[in-house]
């Protein structure tokens, strides 16, 4: 029988899975072959160690962990706090040498915990570094924790540590794909939008900035090729991941991929994410292709067939991720307003490269018990970097209200402390509008995942 073709009779029985169809059966259970799961563990692996290295050798510990005085965060992960610099060049050290190891497939189960920990620790500590594709290594990781991606041409295997095998259920492959395909999906989503679509924005600012570059630069210089572009961009993403699926388009969909990342890391500086997307969807092609790859480096399929132990957990357990990872994205439509003014449900649902945002923003702390009011230089809490951040989304301001509530309390003899904040934001390239309520004491405003009602509406009168 060849790998991957299904046979209920004897590998799926109807009576092991009465509630499933036979199409769900075999797209879930039915053996294929290790090879792509082996080809990306080694990726993802290498990809994260080069990552950590380059990241400590560009100096960006001390830039992002060791400059700055106070520390945005998510909700709910206030708790994640920088360990200093040797501290921080530690867990740095540790998602380097625990990439390799997973790369190689050497103690697989602790060093992909330690890596799946160690990174996502690291992007917790300030919310001012998120990125959308650290979001994504962080959910690919954890999707390692539960795949036997040492199971074929690993240290592991050479250590007679695990058993090795040549098929494994599809699941621990399709969960990789449906991944990717939703993040494609929803950033497509995102760009079903007038700035974007209508106005070329943010890119028709972005575009002619770069004219410098040789060959493509001369034709950003035409308003056309950003609308050109913007349209592109957005039809690619709602189709390339379904491409990808399709084994007769495979090929060009993924020629696709490398230009259209090509391109992206060209013109944008946007860190790993071209690589990671050029690597990652190397998963897509078939057991036979990846075994004929790992085949020029010394690969040769061994082993039995891996079956899958308590297939309803797993079936629950692949439903339930999947359903948070469908809704999630959409929770910006439980709030009112304009989504890339408010922020307001814009983290961790696949918006990439939407807002061209600046602004400024001024703090008035006031005691009201005596009137005493000072008027804040932020660059003396932040960095400019911070400082650019903290301008454009609300719960930045937020959390950054309550700092200086409790810095005039305990350091100053404030005895009632009402921080109010004057912000401006341009969006897209329109004018400064006003961004908050400036009579709001905000260091009365607790967070949460309600509605922000103290950022004004697009189109307020107080604008």
């Amino acid at each position: 029988m060849r790998v991957g073709d299904y046979d209920r009779r004897t590998i799926l029985p109807d009576q092991t899975f009465p509630a499933m169809t036979a199409t769900l059966r075999r797209f879930l259970f039915a053996p294929v072959a290790i090879a792509p799961l082996v080809t990306f563990r080694i990726l993802l692996g290498g990809l994260l160690c080069v990552g950590a290295l380059r990241f400590m050798a560009a100096g960006w510990i001390e830039t992002l962990y060791v400059e700055p005085t106070f520390f945005f965060h998510f909700y709910g992960f206030a708790w994640a706090e920088p360990f200093g610099a040797a501290g921080m060049y530690a867990l740095y050290s540790l998602i380097a040498l625990s990439g390799l190891l997973v790369a190689l497939g050497a103690f697989y189960r602790i060093s992909a915990g330690v890596l799946f920990l160690s990174f996502t620790y690291a992007e917790l500590v300030d919310a001012t570094n998120y990125l959308n594709h650290y979001y994504l290594v962080c959910l690919l990781l954890f999707g390692l924790l539960f795949v036997p991606a040492h199971r074929a041409f690993s240290v592991d295997v050479r250590l007679g540590r695990v058993a090795p095998v040549r098929t494994v259920p599809a699941w621990c492959i399709r969960v990789f794909m449906a991944q990717l395909t939703l993040v494609y999906f929803y950033a497509g989503f995102a760009k079903l939008d007038h700035d974007w679509l209508f106005d070329a924005m943010p890119l028709a600012v972005w575009l002619p900035e770069r004219t410098h570059l040789p060959v493509l630069g001369y034709f950003f210089q035409f308003g056309w090729v950003a609308y050109a572009f913007s349209w592109f961009g957005a039809l690619y993403d709602l189709s390339i991941g379904f491409l990808l699926w399709n084994k007769t388009l495979r090929p060009w969909a993924y020629a696709a991929v490398i230009v259209f990342h090509g391109l992206t890391r060209v013109l944008f500086n946007i860190g790993l994410f071209p690589y990671i997307m050029i690597f990652g969807t190397l998963i897509f092609f078939s057991g036979a292709w990846h075994e004929r790859l790992l085949g020029y480096f010394g690969y040769r399929p061994a082993g039995k067939s891996l079956s899958t132990a308590r297939p309803a957990l797993v079936r629950a357990a692949i439903t339930v991720f999947f359903v948070f990872q469908l809704l999630f994205p959409l929770r910006f439509l439980a709030y009112p307003g304009k989504l890339l003014w408010t922020e307001q449900g814009y983290r961790f649902a696949w918006r990439v490269m939407l807002v061209e945002k600046s602004g400024q923003v001024t703090f008035t702390v006031v005691d009201e018990q005596d009137g005493r009011r000072t008027e804040i230089s932020n660059g003396d809490y932040l960095t400019r970097f911070q400082e650019k951040q903290l301008a454009i989304q609300p719960d930045f301001i937020l959390q950054f209200a309550h700092h200086l509530a409790e810095e005039y309390q305990t350091k100053h003899g404030f005895v009632h402390p009402a921080v109010y904040a004057d912000a401006y934001v341009s969006l897209n390239g329109r004018r400064a509008r006003r961004f908050v309520d400036p009579s709001v004491d905000l260091a009365a405003v607790q967070d949460g995942w309600g509605n922000k009602d103290w950022i004004l509406d697009w189109k307020s009168e107080q604008q």
